[in-house]
């Protein structure tokens, strides 16, 4: 079968022609950045390098990295490349100082990351007949605004719903035939289970076709869990607003791994602790250096989302690398009793659970306990006690095995815990120190 491209040639450039290119745009990239930076400047400089300390791609780890708190230094401005008069826009992401995280676009930064959301679309089958709806929060998140000029690049006709009011949400699906969602994993899921509520059938009285999941680790069990209740491909997307947005990573219609765009990225994976490269396939942190990007270029910027390279070549042609779904975040991490937990291990053991329903929470107390709140179907309510401790019984179990720890489990029945309409917050950390 032959699969769509948005700029065949590039995405299918052979890898030592993409390798000579990323050469050239990161020797670039480092020189406007030592020359136009000075907090750059000064972190080469105390580590005694220049840019021409770059023979070869392999040297990049020769550089500093970046972390969230630089993006702080001089702020907000103290990370331009260019003059503020060449910025036409400025998106935030959250940070933990207080204060969030500024990234500036150039307009040609801005025609770059609608470019590489063309691909990513293009890639999956959508083309200028269909209708995005696109739920993710419109404003100084970059979701929404990065995928709108995308999808309107490729010619597709854009619902700018924003997320929440899921009565609304359903309404302009059925009255304008929607066939693309972009929102997040955990509003799917809750809007899927109103839809079915409802009474609707999906193949029939909604024409979605497929969705667009990102700006959450989620799993792959709750991939499944939507597909089957709206009968719709789902496509998991990655990106981050330091790297203009979505689009940074994406599936194709195989599903194994995402298209990572290293035309305008470069990929390492290091360890979290030590900040050394990991072996080719390990599961390490993901760390990306733009090279494709006027207003504010950032090198080998931690993200601390966890992942691993696949090396082996796709079936769909592309010749970009690829990465594994992303694992988690290093910083999402908690400890039980001695054991490292992420949540997303406990939302793929939840999610593929019959019974469970859409949304769960889970709750850390003081003396290392955890409880994990689950939605489940109503029909466990009704009046039949065994059931109820049948299925606690079994989800208890089965988190035991998988994490190690035996957490406390409540079952509590759909719609008691709080509807996530953008980013979901799943733990709720009130241990003391």
């Amino acid at each position: 079968m032959e699969l769509p491209f948005w700029n065949r040639e590039i995405e299918r450039l052979p890898k030592k022609n993409l390798k000579n290119l990323q050469l050239e745009r990161l020797k670039n990239t480092l020189e406007r950045i030592y020359e136009k930076v000075p907090v750059y400047r000064k972190k080469f400089q105390e580590l005694g390098i220049t840019p021409s300390h770059l023979k070869s791609l392999e040297d990049i780890i020769k550089f500093p990295f970046t972390t969230k708190e630089d993006l702080f230094i001089d702020y907000p401005y103290g990370l331009l490349a260019v003059p503020l008069e060449e910025v036409v826009r400025v998106h935030t992401s959250s940070g933990t100082t207080g204060k969030p995280k500024a990234i500036f676009f150039s307009k040609k930064d801005l025609e770059t990351s609608a470019e590489l959301i063309a691909r990513c679309l293009v890639m999956t089958g959508a083309t200028k007949e269909d209708i995005l709806q696109n739920s993710m929060t419109y404003g100084l998140f970059t979701g929404a605004l990065v995928m709108h000029y995308g999808a309107e690049k490729v010619g597709i006709l854009v619902i700018p719903a924003g997320p929440g009011n899921t009565e609304r949400q359903i309404e302009l699906m059925k009255t304008f035939g929607t066939t693309l969602l972009h929102m997040t994993p955990s509003y799917a899921l809750y809007v899927a289970s109103v839809i079915l509520e409802k009474g609707l059938i999906p193949q029939k009285d909604l024409k979605l076709k497929t969705a667009y999941l990102g700006a959450e680790p989620y799993s792959e069990q709750t991939r499944r869990k939507i597909e089957e209740m709206l009968d719709i491909q789902v496509y998991n997307c990655y990106g981050l607003s330091e790297m203009n947005g979505p689009g940074v990573g994406f599936e194709c219609p195989y599903k194994e791994g995402l298209h990572l765009w290293e035309d305008n990225f470069l990929v390492e994976i290091v360890h979290p602790e030590t900040g050394e490269p990991v072996k080719e396939g390990e599961i390490g942190e993901l760390v990306l250096t733009t090279l494709n990007r006027e207003a504010m270029p950032l090198i080998r910027y931690r993200t601390r989302d966890l992942t691993r390279i696949i090396s082996e070549p796709c079936a769909c042609g592309r010749t970009h690398i690829r990465i594994s779904r992303i694992l988690g975040r290093s910083d999402d991490m908690f400890i039980v009793r001695g054991v490292n937990i992420f949540p997303q291990q406990i939302e793929e053991v939840l999610m593929g659970i019959k019974g469970v329903a859409q949304n769960y929470q889970i709750v850390l107390e003081n003396y290392d306990e955890m409880i994990v709140k689950v939605e489940i179907d109503r029909e466990f309510f009704d009046g039949r006690i065994e059931r109820l401790l049948y299925l606690k019984n079994e989800i208890t179990e089965k988190l035991r095995q998988t994490i190690l720890v035996r957490p406390k489990v409540e079952l509590v029945e759909p719609g008691t815990l709080p509807i996530s309409e953008g980013k979901a917050k799943r733990v709720i950390d009130k241990r003391t120190l």
